[in-house]
């Protein structure tokens, strides 16, 4: 092995440590599971799209290991033209036990510096909003629909969001949440595979296969419309009540 092809190895292995660090694993597997698919491919139908395994199935794995093998298969995907301009992949972090899941819509120029979601001010109102909840950050797990950063920060195109269906879905029956709260119109839509206008969708629950979503406006569009705020605390109370914090 040339000196090069050893540098590149060693910063592979440094980056996949790191990815377990942030989601919690401090014990590898002896044997890891096959690689996970990520062709690209069109969105399914929405029965289809809504298809998690039952509740009580067998896991081959502890979600966390599990999340771990799929961050590392996809840390260098290429699956769609935003690998060409992104810092790195920012797959994900919090607690793989969460009973709350954020979904959001793709990362930010900070989000792409330091791999990891909601960490600009978004991220800071939404560490609010979450403790409103009567949660800490660390308590909840955050995602985004894109893992790459559109340039400009843009919205997603359709063949970047199917790029990126596969490894959601694969998050998400990893995590398998009580509830998801769908931040921002792009990840409501994806997940319940609907036009439907976020102004629509907020205000009560829909169904992830059989995990309750509650869609609300996304704390950039806070950032920018504060009068919105209130309408996303009554979302935000729903899924308090429904979990159990009140």
């Amino acid at each position: 092995m040339n000196r090069d092809a050893g540098g590149e190895a060693i910063a592979a292995v440094q980056s996949y440590l790191h990815y377990l660090q942030r989601l919690g694993v401090t014990e590898l597997p002896v044997t890891l599971a096959p690689p996970v698919r990520t062709a690209a491919a069109a969105l399914p139908a929405r029965a289809a799209a809504t298809t998690l395994p039952a509740q009580g199935a067998a896991i081959d794995a502890e979600p966390a290991v599990r999340l771990a093998q799929l961050a590392a298969a996809v840390h260098d995907c290429r699956k769609c033209g935003l690998h060409r301009g992104r810092t790195q992949v920012v797959f994900g972090t919090g607690d793989p036990a969460a009973a709350l899941v954020f979904v959001g819509e793709a990362p930010g120029h900070d989000e792409d510096l330091q791999g990891e979601p909601f960490v600009g001010a978004a991220g800071q109102l939404l560490n609010r909003i979450i403790a409103a909840i009567g949660l800490r950050r660390e308590q909840v797990y955050m995602l985004n629909v894109i893992k790459c950063r559109p340039p400009q920060n843009r919205n997603p195109q359709p063949d970047e969001i199917a790029a990126c269906w596969p490894i959601l879905q694969e998050q998400l029956a990893c995590l398998r949440p009580r509830i998801i709260c769908a931040l921002g119109a792009f990840a409501a839509q994806t997940l319940l595979q609907t036009e439907e206008r976020i102004s629509r969708l907020r205000g009560r629950f829909h169904r992830f296969g059989d995990i309750q979503v509650m869609p609300t406006y996304h704390p950039a569009f806070l950032l920018r419309n504060s009068q919105y705020k209130r309408a996303v605390w009554e979302d935000m109370q729903l899924v308090q009540r429904a979990l159990g914090l009140q």
